[in-house]
């Protein structure tokens, strides 16, 4: 995340991926605070084995797609609210990018975050069938919680 004030949105996608036992680490690495260290970051990412980047900014939100443009990793962008625009301007800033460097953005804050670690789990889920049986435990486990919404109107 590009600051520490991210993290209220960002350990939504941190609780998603322990929950399913997938290693992460969680991290400040500024775009404009910390240039050096964040391209450090994108250029070791796959040697040190990740294998997708969930990256939370706000405001201009540069992170996710600085990221994208040093590392083949896949990275996922959660446009973190800001305090004025609500976190418009970080998903236009983030969902914004030139064509031949992608990063696949997710919805404003929490929703956006959680669902960027199911997004993450699911890619990693097409090469270990362990972790597909729990996505697929987790979705039925979703639509009872759904099912259950009618008794809760009466």
């Amino acid at each position: 995340m590009g600051s520490s004030s991210d993290w209220d949105t960002m350990k939504a996608a941190a609780q998603i991926l322990a929950e399913f036992g997938v290693p992460h680490e969680s991290r400040v690495v500024s775009a404009h605070r910390m240039p050096d260290e964040m391209f450090a970051y994108a250029e070791a990412a796959e040697g040190r084995g990740l294998q997708a980047i969930i990256a939370g900014a706000g405001g201009a939100a540069h992170l996710p797609g600085m990221l994208a443009a040093k590392t083949l990793v896949p990275v996922l962008g959660v446009p973190v609210a800001s305090r004025h625009l609500q976190g418009v301007d970080s998903l236009h800033s983030i969902v914004q990018m030139p064509k031949g460097i992608p990063v696949a953005t997710f919805a404003i804050g929490v929703a956006g975050a959680a669902n960027a670690a199911l997004f993450a789990v699911a890619m990693l889920a097409n090469h270990d069938p362990a972790l597909r049986a729990q996505l697929a435990a987790f979705r039925v486990r979703q639509t009872e919680v759904a099912r259950a919404m009618t008794g809760d109107l009466q």
